[in-house]
């Protein structure tokens, strides 16, 4: 049966109604169970989508073209199928293009494909020529800012914002976006691996001097990450420990702030935790460049802290 519904999508000599009523049946059956979709996935069906898809790039998309966006946005791409998008500017620009659909679907479609393509295509050219579009920043961080009565925008948005980020030199791209401001509203609403990875995007940004600026001038950002820092998972912690590492470095106030906050006690239970050795030594380091920051009390008992053979300064 899928493999006829994808015959009759796929041929043009078909009418548009039989067509679009394939497509439709199909994404039925993706949406009903993992099993379907991998069934699906079995037959070729992203070769056939994709055709379709990019098949009229015009401004004004045809059902056709959305029904197997909305399809594809169900399954990973493979390598190959990453390349035939990224290589080719036009269909990068279309993708980008249904950013703005006035549909929420179609753009958390479009950011799930784009996500995908990112994510799965080799070439840094590639994936910095789809990040040197200045509105697809803007348009992914409008996702991630839709209201939570729609949680996949949320999901969908922090992962091809942290996939965008991972292109160093267009980092400055998101900041001007917004995107320092969406994260600090967001943190606390992500679920585990999507808080993970809005923090890992927190970190990267905060490697960046504009990245650093804008976290720093918003005045959640250090309470925010010192309150989560041991609430989530070892890879949450490890990035949070890494952005606040970065933010106090780069900014002398902020160690007040985050000493305020109550770090030295959270860095403290980490470093003598179970955490992963790249989250120890961050908050080693931590503690190290807030030494003079700590009360007085603090640094009368310091050598209750310099008994631990974890901890050396």
């Amino acid at each position: 049966m899928v493999r006829s519904l994808l015959n009759q999508a796929g041929s043009e000599s078909n009418t548009r109604h039989a067509r679009l009523s394939a497509l439709r049946r199909l994404r039925g059956l993706t949406r009903d169970s993992d099993k379907n979709r991998l069934v699906i996935s079995t037959h070729n069906a992203r070769e056939v989508l994709l055709g379709i898809l990019f098949s009229e790039t015009n401004p004004i998309s045809s059902e056709l073209n959305l029904e197997s966006l909305a399809i594809l946005s169900s399954f990973p791409l493979s390598e190959s199928d990453c390349l035939l998008v990224s290589s080719d500017p036009d269909r990068i620009s279309y993708v980008i293009y249904l950013l703005s659909h006035s549909s929420i679907d179609v753009r958390v479609n479009s950011a799930s494909l784009l996500e995908n393509v990112l994510a799965g295509t080799r070439s840094p050219e590639h994936r910095a020529e789809i990040s040197n579009h200045d509105e697809v920043f803007e348009r992914i961080v409008g996702i991630l800012n839709y209201p939570l009565t729609y949680p996949r925008a949320m999901k969908v948005g922090i992962k091809a914002l942290f996939a965008l980020c991972l292109v160093k030199q267009h980092r400055h791209k998101a900041v001007e976006a917004g995107a320092v401001e969406a994260l600090i509203d967001r943190l606390a609403d992500f679920e585990k691996c999507d808080a993970e990875r809005a923090l890992a995007t927190v970190e990267l940004l905060c490697r960046i001097p504009q990245g650093c600026t804008a976290f720093a001038s918003n005045a959640l950002t250090v309470p925010l990450l010192v309150k989560i820092i041991l609430k989530i998972s070892d890879r949450a912690t490890e990035y949070a420990a890494g952005a606040l590492l970065s933010l106090c470095s780069a900014v002398e106030r902020l160690q007040r702030e985050a000493v305020a906050a109550g770090v030295l006690r959270q860095l403290l239970w980490l470093v003598q935790s179970d955490c992963t050795e790249r989250a120890k030594r961050k908050a080693q380091m931590l503690l190290k460049l807030l030494r003079d920051s700590w009360p007085e009390k603090s640094s009368r008992n310091s050598d209750d802290f310099a008994c631990s053979d974890v901890i050396g300064f």
